[in-house]
């Protein structure tokens, strides 16, 4: 009698969970669109871009749209399905990589030889906004090893539009604003 009751009480206290795991959340990726082949030529060989420094309402898993009274509210049930500061960085990376002529990894640095530039990027802003515009601004230092490219500070500003207002359209827009932000950093590689 008492397997029977654990049983029970056991099936009981699942319902609650069961209940919660609803079927019309999702998770998305933070991910760039397919861009062609062409590289510009930079002036160094090799960039380390350090880990991208996000504010608090975009390193979060939710997915966030500030509204016309300017509110940051959750856009549904849809999450990040990676640690965004993570994904964004990494995304940054293989934009630079594939769009220029230099090797470019996320920090640690993997090789034995230094790279010959770092990019550091901080973001101040990275949201879709209900105006139907997904907003990147913020900072990046470019510092140099052999003194090529020049080292400097620079506002970056991207918007793009957003084709729908839902999660599936925010996250696209976003990964479209990643692969200007990128032409943006190696225009400063140059």
């Amino acid at each position: 009698m008492t397997g029977l009751n654990w049983r029970g009480a056991a099936f009981v206290m699942a319902l609650p969970l069961a209940a919660c795991s609803g079927t019309d959340s999702a998770r998305y990726l933070i991910d760039a669109p397919a861009v062609a082949d062409a590289q510009t030529r930079v002036s160094v060989q090799t960039v380390e871009l350090r880990d991208v420094s996000l504010p608090t309402h975009a390193s979060g898993t939710s997915i966030f749209l500030r509204e016309a009274d300017g509110g940051l509210r959750p856009l549904g049930n849809a999450e990040w399905a990676d640690d965004p500061e993570r994904a964004v960085t990494g995304t940054l990376a293989q934009l630079l990589d594939a769009r220029s002529s230099a090797t470019v990894s996320a920090e640690p640095w993997p090789l034995r030889d230094g790279p010959t530039a770092r990019l550091d990027v901080r973001v101040d802003k990275m949201l879709a906004e209900a105006s139907g515009v997904f907003d990147i601004t913020g900072q990046v230092a470019v510092s140099a090893v052999d003194g090529r490219p020049r080292e400097r500070v620079e506002r970056f500003a991207i918007s793009v539009p957003i084709t729908e207002m839902s999660a599936a359209g925010v996250t696209e827009a976003q990964g479209r604003a990643l692969v200007e932000l990128s032409d943006a950093l190696i225009g400063l590689l140059r």
